[in-house]
């Protein structure tokens, strides 16, 4: 556990990409199999120890610890894991007999739940404190160091020169410690084959378009849709689909699911049909009321039905479509969902434009709430694995902005733990000085600098007005300017509304509270 215990520490501490990619790929090679295996179940969130919960970590440390004080500690670390490897206990500083990780995963994965927190107290007795932060990331899975499943995998692939498309291919074909994967990418065994297997494929992204302009006789303009990017697969009998990090959602749309029953591959956007829009695509919001379910109701099936927007066909049957240009994948396409289900399942339309300045005007005008932006596509490009320069571009539509008040703050997670960085805001029911008061819309974390973060913080602590647990009630002084893509309704809010993807654009220290903007400000920008 000391090597991963230091491989953490490390990258916790390191911003640059390059920088992680070759201390999680020097581990790799200095580390023995399965070690190696099960940190990169790890590392890309493959790893399940479902004995061990947050809620008997927590019971652990409130049975040795003044529950008070660990909550309190709690809140000026801003992390659990760290919280408990501090305050632990009776603790021999590391001075037990080291233990290895897969010693762990095999001792917690054979332990029932009854069992299982005796066992990890026992773990953490004998661990120092960088050892026992490890171990408890690892157990509940929420390692949080700016490490994402790709950058592992990218790491992996270059440490032992190998194509990380390649290792993606296969990665959902094989089960952590991945025993195989290794013994091919060190010399030792033949390449892993996905066939027959309903694996994933990574998909091909897009650029931001910025300020560039394209020749719309090279590419070809389709709407950007609001929901969430998907893979399709049907092989060997059986149907997947899968989320674009990877992640298996199958169990959550079994409606999709189950009418997508030809062999073959395909991308797409999931989303809800609207209810009032003969069936066209809801927003977002509507979507929401299904992600993350592991179990779906009968009504929420009847309430929010699923269906998928085809963007592209990876294979047809077991035919790989992926070298072939982006004109005939369409023309497969079509083809293929000609024979699907047409309430699951349509094809994105084309944009018809005459040249890229009327392409402008048909986006300007576009404030359909399903609708995110325009993509553009390459009309020669072939399916090729990440972002490429050159081949798609998505172009989002421009974001609306509001002037909202911060009313709480939270510290952050990772390296902003140490900080007030997720910020609630509000807008104003009416006057405030006639009777008006503030009901939250939002919550951001995101587009600020370090600068902005720190003057923020100063800004919490400072003008406390209350605390509850780990949030802070701050005086309605502060005004922030905050973007979003869209607004929608919303039931689950008090406001009655509900922001996408909101983030801070700027700080208004020239403006004061009581001129933020209004709720009905914001109702009018419900598409």
């Amino acid at each position: 556990m000391h090597a991963f215990a230091q491989l953490l520490d490390s990258l916790i501490y390191t911003r640059s990409r390059n920088a992680k990619l070759k201390l999680i790929g020097d581990y790799l090679r200095a580390t023995p199999d399965p070690d190696r295996g099960w940190v990169m179940a790890a590392l890309t969130g493959d790893l399940d120890l479902p004995a061990v919960k947050p809620a008997v970590i927590r019971g652990l440390i409130e049975a040795r610890v003044d529950p008070v004080l660990f909550r309190m500690s709690r809140d000026y670390v801003g992390d659990t894991a760290e919280t408990i490897a501090l305050l632990w206990p009776g603790a021999d500083d590391g001075a037990g007999e080291p233990l290895s990780v897969s010693a762990v995963v095999d001792t917690l994965n054979s332990l029932s739940r009854s069992d299982a927190p005796a066992a990890l107290a026992a773990m953490l007795d004998r661990m120092d404190a960088e050892e026992r932060f490890a171990l408890l990331k690892m157990a509940t899975g929420a390692l949080r160091i700016g490490v994402s499943a790709r950058l592992a995998k990218t790491a992996l692939a270059q440490a032992f020169s190998v194509g990380v498309d390649a290792v993606e291919e296969v990665w959902h074909a094989i089960r952590p410690p991945y025993a195989e994967l290794f013994d091919w990418i060190e010399g030792r065994g033949e390449q892993p084959t996905a066939a027959d297997v309903p694996v994933f494929r990574p998909f091909m992204l897009a650029h931001p378009l910025d300020e560039l302009r394209v020749d719309l006789k090279d590419y070809a303009a389709e709407w950007k849709w609001d929901g969430i990017r998907v893979q399709l697969v049907r092989v060997g009998g059986e149907t997947r689909l899968y989320s674009r990090a990877g992640d298996d959602i199958t169990g959550s749309f079994p409606d999709v699911a189950s009418a997508f029953a030809t062999p073959g591959v395909l991308d797409g956007e999931l989303m809800v049909k609207g209810e009032f829009q003969g069936g066209e695509a809801a927003s977002f919001n509507a979507l929401q009321q299904r992600l993350g379910r592991k179990a779906v109701s009968g009504k929420v099936l009847a309430d929010y039905p699923a269906f998928v927007r085809l963007y592209d066909i990876l294979f047809d049957g077991r035919e790989d479509l992926r070298p072939l240009p982006w004109t005939e994948r369409r023309a497969r396409l079509e083809a293929f969902a000609a024979g699907l289900d047409p309430d699951r399942f349509d094809v994105s339309a084309l944009i018809d434009a005459a040249d890229f300045e009327a392409l402008e005007d048909i986006r300007a005008g576009a404030r359909d709430a399903a609708i995110e932006g325009v993509m553009l596509k390459r009309r020669d490009s072939d399916y090729v694995a990440g972002r490429r320069t050159g081949l798609w571009y998505k172009w989002k539509r421009d974001p609306l902005s509001a002037d909202c008040v911060m009313m709480y703050a939270q510290r952050g997670n990772g390296r902003r733990s140490s900080y007030y960085s997720d910020y609630t805001f509000g807008c104003w029911t009416g006057d405030p000085e006639d009777g008006g008061e503030l009901l939250p819309v939002g919550k951001a974390y995101s587009g600020i600098t370090d600068d902005e973060l720190k003057m923020l913080d100063s800004f919490v602590r400072n003008h406390t007005l209350n605390r509850f647990g780990p949030v802070r009630e701050v005086e309605k002084t502060l005004v922030l300017e905050v973007a979003f893509d869209s607004i929608h309704e919303s039931k689950r809010h008090k406001s009655g509304v509900a922001m996408r993807f909101p983030r801070i654009h700027r700080i208004r220290t020239d403006k004061p509270a009581a001129e933020a903007d209004r709720l009905d400000t914001l109702r009018r920008m419900i598409t």
